[in-house]
């Protein structure tokens, strides 16, 4: 079985069953899914500014008891100084949490599932995935 990671938005909208999640979780459905601390800290931030109550939260864990967290450490820390110097070199904006999920995928040498592939592009040797439809 493959593995891959998932950005935040994707894990969102399966959690929330939302539409834009069908082609993803077919995809998902036969692979190892893989998510980085980043997203497990944005997913928790969201709950409290949100104000989930803890049922809702408690769902949300059980959600994510199938997936793996990656966490971090000093190698991550390292391909993300690299990946942020990269966009910057490209003249191109990446946000420090993107740069963590890129970060964590190149390091553990997966594919990164997303929504939002234009956040990424253009990062060496990343190998994204994603179902957007064109403009």
């Amino acid at each position: 079985m493959s593995a891959v990671l998932v950005d935040t938005d994707v894990i969102s909208y399966s959690f929330k069953r939302d539409p834009r999640a069908r082609p993803f979780d077919a995809y998902l459905e036969s692979r190892n899914v893989l998510y980085s601390f980043q997203t497990d800290a944005e997913l928790r931030f969201w709950a409290l500014e949100r104000g989930w109550g803890v049922r809702r939260r408690q769902q949300l864990e059980t959600f994510l008891e199938p997936y793996t967290l990656i966490g971090h450490d000093p190698d991550i820390s390292g391909r993300w100084a690299a990946v942020m110097h990269e966009a910057r070199r490209a003249g191109r904006r990446m946000l420090a949490a993107d740069a963590w999920i890129a970060a964590t995928a190149l390091e553990v040498g997966v594919p990164l599932v997303t929504n939002n592939a234009a956040d990424y592009a253009g990062l060496s040797g990343l190998e994204l995935v994603s179902f957007q439809e064109g403009p």
